[in-house]
């Protein structure tokens, strides 16, 4: 009996190592391929593939910056909309709302995260685009436009499409999983602390101010890193409102493209080899990108007080 155990346990043992040296297999060979395909774009372009706004396969011309400066642009400002708005639904969710309340509403959250990307890029571009173009755009255009931040990040037609209309997309489809985690952060702050705040007579803000906040600082950094790990890599949503054009702009009213929407939408059409290298060294960037985004994250997240 006691034979047969042991032989189940190595054979289990021997199981889970296969299993995680094949997941570390298929990223290793991924980071192998994407390396190999990039080096004839990597070769030619120098580092002005990442310093250059030029990119027209015609003439074999290749550089990222347009891509990638709408890859952050987009994925930053989805994160200063979807960050407020998810950290007011996680302090609700565990401090105000009622059990019934909480499970129902956390569970309508947490159902935006089954929404397919490509739903999201139909509804931005059949229904958020012409609203954004008739009823913010057009009106208040011209307003921002004599004053000089909002004018830089408000100047263009008002098309609809757009960097402001992916990025808005964009904070909806980070938006649960940012709640869920920060929901999860604030639930595992000790009750015992909330309360003896609450017996000193704070309110229910400087509670969260003075005592929620600063126990899982660390932690909350983690999760907005992951969520925009996640804003970082989206394709489809973003393909369909962005505008796909390689411009360099900082204006939210201008069309652009993300590192992921230009792959996308070239990569069954490229020219010649050298444009599959460069579409391939722009995988191969956003791969960095991601993977090290994504590794601050779990490592911020993990963080735990040394207490003195």
């Amino acid at each position: 009996m006691i034979a047969r155990f042991q032989r189940r346990e190595r054979a289990f043992r021997w199981l889970t190592t296969l299993a995680t040296v094949l997941v570390l297999s298929t990223l290793a060979g991924v980071v192998v391929a994407l390396t190999y395909g990039a080096m004839p774009a990597l070769k030619v372009a120098g580092a002005g593939f990442l310093f250059s706004d030029q990119w027209d396969p015609a003439k074999d011309s290749f550089g990222m910056l347009p891509a990638l400066g709408g890859t952050l642009l987009t994925s930053f400002a989805a994160l200063v909309v979807a960050l407020p708005m998810s950290v007011a639904i996680a302090f609700f969710l565990t401090e105000i709302a009622s059990a019934n309340a909480r499970y129902w509403i956390g569970s309508a959250v947490d159902l935006l995260a089954a929404i397919p990307s490509i739903i999201y890029g139909m509804w931005g571009l059949f229904v958020l685009a012409p609203w954004m173009s008739e009823h913010i755009q057009a009106p208040f255009a011209p307003y921002f436009a004599q004053i000089p931040l909002l004018g830089a990040l408000t100047r263009g037609a008002p098309l609809g499409i757009g960097l402001g209309t992916a990025a808005l997309v964009l904070s909806l489809m980070i938006l649960p999983f940012l709640s869920a985690t920060l929901r999860e952060l604030f639930a595992s702050v000790p009750r015992a602390l909330k309360e003896s705040a609450r017996g000193l007579g704070a309110t229910r803000f400087e509670v969260f101010w003075h005592v929620v906040l600063p126990y899982c600082r660390a932690q909350s950094v983690g999760a907005v890193m992951l969520g925009l790990g996640r804003a970082l890599g989206e394709t489809m949503a973003v393909t369909f409102v962005i505008g796909n054009a390689h411009l360099l702009s900082l204006s939210l009213l201008s069309p652009g493209t993300t590192v992921a929407a230009t792959i996308a939408n070239e990569f069954n059409e490229a020219s010649g080899a050298l444009h599959t290298s460069a579409l391939l060294a722009l995988g191969l960037v956003l791969f960095v990108i991601t993977s090290v985004v994504l590794a601050l994250s779990r490592i911020l997240l993990g963080w735990k007080k040394v207490p003195k």
